[in-house]
């Protein structure tokens, strides 16, 4: 079976602090590594009430502290918010605590509004145009290269690159700078098999990279019952929800039913983002799963755990497992 790891975005849950959020998030990583997930990455999002890890390296110098061997990384760290050597210090001073364990998954959305990209960039059209000049001078700044500024520390970390996207242009980027590629299907499904299809048809070999390397992510909500687990995942939909309406709230508890909080309208959209959602017992899920892989041909998959409650979410990290191992 090919490797799993685990995408986590800090929830904040409803009737819980961003505190407990960090502490959960660090029970994740834990449970991740003794479970034998490859990774624990973390997600940039601003600005948002059901979201704590917009300081992300910070997150992630907490969770390699608390862990010993899964690898750590962002996925993504949102580029044109930062400068590139801001990120070369700050994800070199991980590779220096943490060596050999952290990779640096980079995207060019925002991870916000607009009004919060503003804040945090400053200069918005140059920020996304310089987005591949970005990436090949952090790529630079955490090498061997002396010339020009220099990443202290970052310099000669080698820290792995990943290209992260939900589009062909980022399909096109890692296939051209021979850098393993993550495809966000777990909330943006639509072009995934065009994304990876043009990643593996133009992928020009790198010093980092001999030969294609995909990812894919998927939400996952795994319980003893079907019904238990589509309880639970009424959380998720409620989220996509709130952003559709511009509500910024705490990741919502989940509800009994959903007929009397959404639209028609708005049931076909989450049913249409969601669609690659593994909801279900040990048994659903695994046929969801074997389903998706033969759709793919992913060499990893990146799942996320949308459930409210802490104890149900460590459960679903766990039966995740066993079906991997099941295989």
């Amino acid at each position: 079976m090919i490797p799993f790891s685990i995408l986590d975005l800090a929830p904040v849950a409803e009737g819980y602090s961003v505190a407990d959020s960090l502490k959960m998030s660090r029970r994740m990583a834990i449970a991740a590594e003794e479970n034998q997930f490859a990774r624990f990455w973390l997600a940039e999002h601003h600005g948002m009430a059901g979201v704590a890890s917009s300081a992300t390296s910070v997150v992630l110098s907490y969770i390699g502290a608390a862990t010993s061997t899964i690898r750590i990384g962002s996925g993504g760290v949102m580029l044109p918010n930062h400068s590139p050597l801001v990120i070369a210090e700050q994800f070199g001073t991980l590779a220096e605590l943490y060596p050999g364990r952290v990779d640096l998954g980079l995207g060019r959305a925002p991870g916000t509004d607009m009004q919060t990209a503003r804040a945090l960039r400053r200069n918005m059209e140059a920020s996304v145009d310089s987005y591949p000049d970005d990436v090949l001078e952090l790529q630079r700044l955490l090498g061997q290269s002396v010339q020009g500024v220099m990443a202290v520390p970052g310099y000669n970390t080698n820290v792995p690159l990943w290209m992260l996207g939900s589009s062909l242009y980022s399909a096109q980027v890692a296939a051209e700078f021979g850098l393993p590629y993550s495809f966000a299907s777990h909330f943006a499904p639509d072009q995934l098999i065009q994304a990876l299809t043009v990643y593996r048809r133009n992928f020009k070999a790198s010093e980092q990279l001999a030969k294609p390397y995909t990812m894919a992510g998927v939400m996952a909500v795994v319980a003893d019952t079907d019904e238990e687990a589509k309880y639970l995942f009424t959380s998720a939909q409620q989220q996509f929800v709130n952003l559709r309406r511009n509500r910024n709230v705490p990741f919502a508890k989940p509800v009994d039913t959903m007929n009397n909080i959404w639209s028609p309208s708005e049931k076909h959209m989450v049913d249409h983002m969601l669609q690659y959602a593994m909801v279900g017992s040990k048994e659903s899920v695994a046929f969801q799963l074997m389903s998706f892989l033969e759709l793919t041909n992913v060499d990893e998959l990146i799942v996320s755990m949308p459930i409210h409650d802490a104890e149900a979410r460590l459960k679903s990290l766990r039966l995740m497992a066993e079906i991997r191992d099941s295989f």
